[in-house]
Parts: structure tokens; sequence; C-alpha cells
């Protein structure tokens, strides 16, 4: 009878003895996601960090103090007010993109990592917009985020926290500032207008002087062209007289070695003889002549003589 009673106690005994197993094991077993670290302290004091995947711990003496997720985060700078290096007071808001390196040194080396690091690119901000002039802060946006990241890394660096990008959304300068701007803007476009209609007028101007001085090259171009070739034209119709004077001297050189040509020759000149005689009785009422050259056969006969002699000379 001992025996039977004792068995429910110790079978309520195996019961409890198994949830506290079960229990002990649910408790000692984490699954830590993906992109995350657990923070696990021992006694309250810094144990290890628990890596993604399966890990364990020792229930009642460890417990998981931090979570902290490693993937890129982004907040929002709030809006602040920056001065110039010139004096112009502007508002400046960005977006802070984050992530963490050493999870525990995120959770142990400062309170609230992303308060301290939003305060820290709000200082920086307003630092990096004092070293330049209004209009520069507009042309340099890209080189003052970056000098922002670079500065807010320096010293987060013991917060195991590294800023990735630091863009800002808007710069809204004063209201008569911006008036200003306007109205410096509308100068500057009516000036590049005169400019750009002065350069057009200009640039026509020069086209059609150009244009005159090309008509007159083409016209004097063309002009000498037409002498040369008038004066090539003339040299060739000059060589060409002389070419056929040549040949008709030489024709005659050769006639006039024979003695049909001698003949041919004294007929020429009687006959020019007497055209000249002619010649003379038209122009002269009078005209002297000697009695044995008063008639033709006379006159052709000393003709024929002159001739004779200068052959004989010759």
């Amino acid at each position: 009878m001992d025996i039977i009673e004792l068995l429910p106690n110790l079978f309520n005994g195996w019961i409890f003895l198994a949830i506290f197993i079960i229990i002990f094991i649910r408790s000692s077993v984490k699954f830590v996601p993906q992109n995350s670290a657990f923070i696990v302290e021992r006694f309250g004091k810094y144990n290890k960090t628990m890596e993604a995947g399966l890990n364990f711990i020792i229930p009642f003496i460890d417990r998981i103090a931090y979570t902290r997720s490693l993937k890129e985060q982004a907040y929002d700078v709030p809006q602040q007010s920056a001065i110039t290096k010139d004096n112009i007071s502007l508002v400046v808001d960005g977006v802070l993109y984050l992530k963490v390196l050493d999870p525990a040194k995120a959770c142990y080396g400062v309170d609230d990592y992303v308060f301290s690091v939003t305060q820290l690119a709000q200082t920086t901000m307003r630092s990096e917009v004092g070293k330049l002039e209004l209009d520069k802060t507009f042309e340099e946006r890209e080189n003052l985020n970056t000098a922002i990241v670079s500065s807010i890394n320096e010293a987060s660096e013991p917060w195991g926290v590294q800023v990735l990008r630091y863009e800002i959304k808007d710069i809204e300068p004063p209201r008569s500032v911006l008036d200003a701007m306007e109205r410096q803007m509308k100068a500057e476009r009516e000036k590049r207008a005169v400019i750009l209609e002065s350069e057009g007028q200009r640039q026509s101007d020069i086209n059609i002087a150009e244009g005159e001085k090309q008509a007159r090259v083409l016209a004097a171009e063309a002009e000498r062209s037409e002498q040369v070739l008038k004066a090539e034209g003339e040299a060739q119709a000059i060589l060409a007289v002389a070419q056929a004077q040549a040949e008709a001297i030489e024709v005659v050189g050769r006639t006039a070695s024979t003695e049909e040509g001698q003949k041919a020759i004294q007929l020429e000149l009687a006959g020019k003889a007497i055209e000249a005689k002619l010649a003379i009785a038209k122009e002269s009422s009078v005209v002297l002549l000697p009695d044995s050259q008063s008639n033709a056969s006379t006159m052709v006969a000393e003709a024929m003589t002159i001739i004779n002699k200068l052959n004989q000379s010759k």
C-alpha cells in the first residue's frame, strides 16, 4: 500500500522535473535574427555578443540586456538654424544614414547612440555651414555632406557607430534674402539676354563682312583668272602669228633660192614699183620722170636690174 501511495507523488515529481528541463532548455536556447545582435550580461556584467543563428545562454545567470539591429538605418535630423560666413541665417534639415558596427560599444559606450549622433550631426552641420558663404552653401552641398560625415565618424568611433551618408534635404534662407536673390537672378538673366543679343548682332555683322570679303576675293580671283586666260590667249595668238610668219618667210626663202622664185620676185617687185608710181601720181598733179623711164617696160627693166645686183652681192 505504501508503494501504491507513493506512485502518484513520484509521477508528479517526474512531471515537474520534465517541465523544469523543458523550461531550462527553452530559456537557454536563443535564435538571433539575421542582421541583429543580442548583448548578453552575466550577473549584470557584459559577457558576450550573440550573432545571427543558434546561441545558448545559462538561464537565471545570463540575460539578454540589449538587442541591436545591424541594418542601415535612416533618421531625420530636425530643422535648425545656422549662420553662414557672411552672417546670413539659414534653416537647414537633413537625413542621417547610420549603421551599428560594434553592438557592445553602441550599448555601453553611449546611452542613446541615435540621439547622440543626431545631436552631433546638428552641431557639425552648423560648424560646416559657418565656414561657407551663402552662395557656396547651395553650390557645394555635396562637399558639405561629405565634410559632415567625416566629422561625425571621427567623433562617433568610440560608440561603435558609422555614419554612411548625410543628406541635406532643404536649405531655407530668410525671405528678404530670397527676394534679393530673385532680383539678382533676374538681373543676371537680363544681362545674359543683352550679352547674347549683342553677341548675335556682332556675329551677324562678322558674317556679313566675311561674306562681302569672300565675294570681293572671289571677284578678284575671277578677274585675275580672266586676265590670265586673256593674256595666255593673246600670247598664243601672237605665237601662232609669229609661227605662221616664220613658216611663210621660210617658204619664201626656199622659193627665192630657185630660178622660178627669182622670176616671181622680180615680177612682184615690178608690180609694186608700178603701184608706187601710180600712188604718187594720184597724190600729185605733176610727175617728173626721165624720158628713158617713161614707159612700163623701162621701169620693169630697172627693177630687175636692182634685184640682180642684190642677188650678186648676196
